[in-house]
C-alpha cells in the first residue's frame, strides 16, 4: 500500500512510522519544512519509546518518505490520513481549520479514486465537512474524481503509542460503504494477524466513539480524585478503597488512580468539545461539567497543600517540583498539573527548583520567560540537585525514577524534610519512619 499522511506531529509520525514498519510505502508530508528536513536526517520533534529507530530505520529501508510538498505525493498515492491538530477554541470546541485546510489541499491534487481518512480526533459530522470541502475543490477544477470518507480515530497512549499502534485493542473505522471498508480491512491486516481487530461501523458513530472514549477515561480518573478528597475527610485512606473497587471486574485498577488532575493533548481538549458538542445539540451534559471541573479543582490541589502548610506568602520559601510532563513516559507538558502548580506558587513568592527525566527541553518552551529571568524557577539536571536548600518536595510526575526515595540524601539537602505527593507514589509510614513529614491525596492523614 501506499499511504499519505498529512501532518508529522504525534499521532501523524506514530501513524506513518507503524504503517511503514509493517511494510506500506508512506509519505508523511508536513508545511514545516524545517521539521521535514530534520525528520529526514533522523531528528525526532517529540519524545515517544521506540519512534525514533522505527523512523530512522524505515526511513534508511526506502519505506517511509518526508515531504511539504502535496501535490507530489497525490501523484503517488490514493489514501490520504488527516492527522493535523485540531486546538480547541475559545468556546471549547474543537478548530478545525487545519482538518479542512488539507481536505481543500487534497482535493486540489487527486486524480484518481481516493480514501480520505479522518485521523485527527474530531467532532461528530467533520467527516461530511471534510467531504465538502474536497468536493468543492472539485468542482472549482471541473473534475469528476470519485473518492470516500473515512472516519478512523487513534487510541494512542502518549508513551506507549508505537505499542498500541502495533498491539492494537481494536481498530475502529467509520465507512459509507464496502468499497472504503474493504480498503481499510487491506491497510490494517497486518496488525489483526492473531484476531479480527477491526471493527466497522458508520461514519459517525466512528467519530463519537472516540470522544466517548476519552469522555469515560477523564471521568474515572475525576471520580476517582473526587473520592480521595472525601477520604481525606472522613480518615480514610483511598488506596485500601482503589483496591478494594479496583478488584470488582466491573470496575478494574485502570484509571482509578488518585493523583492531580489529567492532562495532555487529549483528555482536556475532548472532554471540552465533548461539552461544547452537547450544547450545540440542545442537550446540558452535567456529567461531563462536573468531570472538568473536578479535574481544574483537583490541578490546583497541590498548591493549596503547600499553602495551607506554609501560609499564604511564600516568600523566601524554596520548593522542588519533581515531574513536570503530564504523564510519565512522555516529555508533553501541554495542560500539565505542574504548570498550574508552578505558576500558582511562584505568584505567591516560592522559589522553585523544578527536574523531569524528559521533558527539560520542553519546560523551557512552555514556562514563561520571566519565570526564569525573575531567578523563580531554576531547572536542574537530576533530582537530588533539585532538593538542594528546599523546604518541601512535590512530586507531580509519577516516573519510574521516582519511586525508591533516597532518605539521607533527600536529608542532607533538604532544610526542611517535607514531602507533597500528587501521585500517592510513597508509603506514608516508610516516610514518617524516615523522618519525614508526608502530605498525599486521600491518605487518610
Amino acid at each position: 500500500m501506499n499511504i499519505t499522511i498529512i501532518g508529522t506531529g504525534y499521532v501523524g509520525l506514530v501513524t506513518g512510522a507503524c504503517f511503514a514498519e509493517m511494510g506500506s510505502v508512506v509519505t508523511c508530508v508536513d508545511v514545516d519544512e524545517a521539521k521535514i528536513e530534520n525528520l529526514k536526517k533522523g531528528i525526532i520533534p517529540i519524545y515517544e519509546p521506540g519512534l525514533e529507530n522505527l523512523v530512522i530505520q524505515n526511513h534508511k529501508e526506502g519505506l517511509l518518505h518526508f515531504t511539504s510538498d502535496i501535490a507530489a505525493a497525490c501523484e503517488t498515492s490514493n489514501v490520504f490520513f488527516i492527522a493535523v491538530g485540531t486546538p480547541p477554541g475559545e468556546d471549547g470546541s474543537a478548530d478545525l481549520g487545519y482538518v479542512l485546510q488539507v481536505a481543500r489541499d487534497i482535493g486540489k491534487n487527486i486524480t484518481r479514486y481516493s480514501v480520505i481518512v479522518d485521523k485527527s480526533t474530531v467532532p461528530v459530522g467533520t467527516a461530511d465537512m471534510v467531504k465538502k470541502a474536497v468536493q468543492e475543490e472539485l468542482d472549482i477544477r471541473k473534475v469528476d474524481v470519485p473518492f470516500d470518507v473515512v472516519s478512523n480515530p487513534e487510541f494512542l497512549k502518549e508513551g506507549s503509542a508505537v505499542n498500541d499502534f502495533l498491539k492494537p485493542d481494536r481498530i475502529v473505522v467509520g465507512v459509507e460503504n464496502s468499497g472504503a471498508a474493504k480498503i481499510m480491512e487491506r491497510i490494517y491486516a497486518p496488525f489483526s494477524r492473531n484476531r479480527d481487530k477491526l471493527m466497522v461501523m458508520k461514519v459517525r458513530d466512528a467519530e463519537m466513539t472516540k470522544y466517548a472514549a476519552n469522555a469515560m477515561l477523564a471521568t474515572k480518573i475525576s471520580f476517582m480524585n473526587e473520592m480521595a478528597n472525601l477520604c481525606e475527610r472522613l480518615g480514610v485512606d483511598v488506596e485500601n478503597v482503589r483496591k478494594g473497587i479496583g478488584s470488582d471486574h466491573r470496575i478494574g485498577y485502570s484509571f482509578i488512580y488518585p493523583g492531580c488532575g489529567y492532562g495532555g493533548s487529549c483528555f482536556p481538549k475532548d472532554v471540552k468539545a465533548l461539552i461544547r458538542t452537547s450544547r450545540n445539540a440542545g442537550f446540558e451534559p452535567e456529567l461531563l461539567v462536573s468531570v472538568e471541573k473536578r479535574n481544574m479543582l483537583q490541578k490546583r490541589l497541590m498548591a493549596e497543600k503547600v499553602t495551607a502548610r506554609f501560609g499564604e506568602d511564600l516568600s523566601g520559601i524554596r520548593l522542588a517540583v519533581w515531574g513536570l510532563s503530564f504523564k510519565p513516559g512522555t516529555d508533553d507538558m501541554r495542560e500539565a498539573p505542574s504548570m498550574v502548580v508552578i505558576d500558582t506558587l511562584t505568584a505567591r513568592g516560592a522559589a522553585i527548583n523544578a527536574y523531569d527525566p524528559v521533558a527539560m527541553n520542553q519546560a523551557g518552551k512552555e514556562i514563561p520567560r520571566e519565570l526564569f529571568s525573575s531567578g523563580a524557577i531554576t531547572l536542574f539536571d537530576a533530582p537530588y540537585d533539585a532538593l538542594e536548600k528546599c523546604d518541601a518536595m512535590i512530586l507531580l510526575t509519577e516516573w519510574k525514577a521516582f519511586r525508591q526515595l533516597q532518605f539521607s540524601l533527600m536529608a542532607e539537602k533538604m532544610n526542611q524534610k517535607i514531602v507533597f505527593d500528587g501521585r500517592n507514589l510513597y508509603d506514608p509510614e516508610e516516610m514518617k519512619e524516615n523522618g519525614f513529614e508526608y502530605h498525599g491525596i486521600g491518605r487518610g492523614t
